[in-house]
């Protein structure tokens, strides 16, 4: 049995693989933003257990946690949680930039390094859900792929530095998936959205077990997901 910390367990891919860890019998542990949410994440998963911090303001997680109990071991910690904006550059202020950052990128880094203790007891393993956007940039993506090219330099930092401490670091780049971000990416961008056009999130959250469960002689560094014919 493992124990799992998981962002964004609420719904889509973070949904997906909170459920599939469940039905395994692992130990999950759920980030939420308050305690109403932690409410509803723990009679929707029976056993989990959650931490409350908010990932749009990564300077007070430190203090969040001070206050509650933390894991103290991690098999795992998978980062799935995310905002997303669309707008040219020249129209993008300034609080939109800062906003995708903290929660894609600096929250991140922040939760890794308060769970690096846990992870490195348990020669854990630390998966970044990135995306496609965190490998080319299209128009009106500036913000959003600025913050996940930031996570893919975090992930590959900590890969390097965490390496002598036993810690696997995998980042997967999905392209679009049927979850409600990408239906508010679709209304950013005018157009229809129909989910059976994308990839399911259950197929990401296989994805990331396939990491997770890859034995410890090999590590999954990076993983691309597409949308199948």
């Amino acid at each position: 049995m493992a124990t799992h910390l998981i962002t964004g367990a609420g719904s889509g891919i973070g949904a997906a693989l909170a459920e599939k860890l469940s039905e395994r019998g692992d130990d999950l542990w759920l980030l939420v933003r308050d305690a109403g949410r932690a409410a509803q994440l723990r009679e929707r998963f029976p056993g989990a257990q959650t931490l409350v911090g908010d990932l749009a303001d990564p300077a007070r997680l430190s203090w969040a946690f001070s206050h509650q109990s933390l894991p103290a071991q991690l098999d795992s910690v998978v980062h799935v949680a995310g905002i997303v904006e669309l707008g040219p550059v020249a129209e993008t202020p300034v609080a939109t930039w800062q906003q995708q950052l903290n929660v894609n990128a600096v929250a991140p880094a922040e939760l890794t390094r308060l769970m690096l203790p846990a992870l490195r007891t348990a020669r854990g393993h630390v998966v970044f859900v990135n995306s496609g956007a965190g490998l080319r940039v299209s128009p009106e993506w500036g913000s959003y792929a600025a913050s996940k090219f930031a996570v893919r330099a975090i992930a590959d930092a900590l890969r390097e530095e965490e390496r002598a401490h036993g810690v696997r670091v995998t980042t997967v780049y999905p392209g679009r998936t049927a979850t409600p971000m990408q239906e508010k990416v679709h209304q950013q961008e005018g157009a229809a959205y129909d989910a059976a056009r994308w990839i399911d999130p259950a197929s990401v959250a296989t994805t990331i077990l396939a990491a997770l469960d890859l034995p410890r002689d090999a590590e999954l560094t990076e993983l691309t997901v597409r949308p199948g014919a």
